[in-house]
């Protein structure tokens, strides 16, 4: 019997913020906790965070901006995973945005949100819960 591949996250910086330290270090405890993940880069497209999730068989999707602009890149990609009939890869956010955005992009679908100062250990688990929940919700 073969063991069950790890979790994979594709992860991706959205918008103009170059911030990167946030991600980079989730990125890392992803890793160390056993997870699978492909780091897109800073200021990614949201179309290619869709093709690049479809390519690589990602079972969850992490978007982050510090700078602004979080809840309107989280809701596009959401809308774009759906008009690709891309509906069992849950999208965790983190970064910084009005209340109402976060609200909002919650709303439309992103599993968890998580802002500055969260728990690593926090985050990590939602990762799991993500991949672990049939594909998300």
């Amino acid at each position: 019997m073969s063991a069950a591949r790890p979790i994979r996250v594709v992860l991706a910086k959205v918008g103009l913020d170059g911030h990167d330290v946030g991600v980079n270090l989730i990125a890392k405890a992803l890793t160390n906790g056993g997870f699978e993940v492909v780091y897109l880069g800073k200021r990614v497209p949201t179309d290619d965070i869709v093709a690049a999730a479809v390519a690589e068989d990602a079972d969850v999707i992490g978007v982050s901006c510090l700078s602004g602009g979080l809840g309107y890149f989280a809701t596009g990609l959401i809308g774009k995973l759906r008009a690709r009939d891309v509906l069992d890869i849950p999208v965790i956010a983190g970064g910084i945005d009005e209340p109402d955005e976060i609200s909002r992009m919650l709303d439309a679908g992103v599993y968890r949100y998580f802002g500055p100062g969260s728990a690593t250990e926090d985050v990590v688990a939602a990762f799991a819960a993500a991949g672990n929940d049939g594909k998300g919700a």
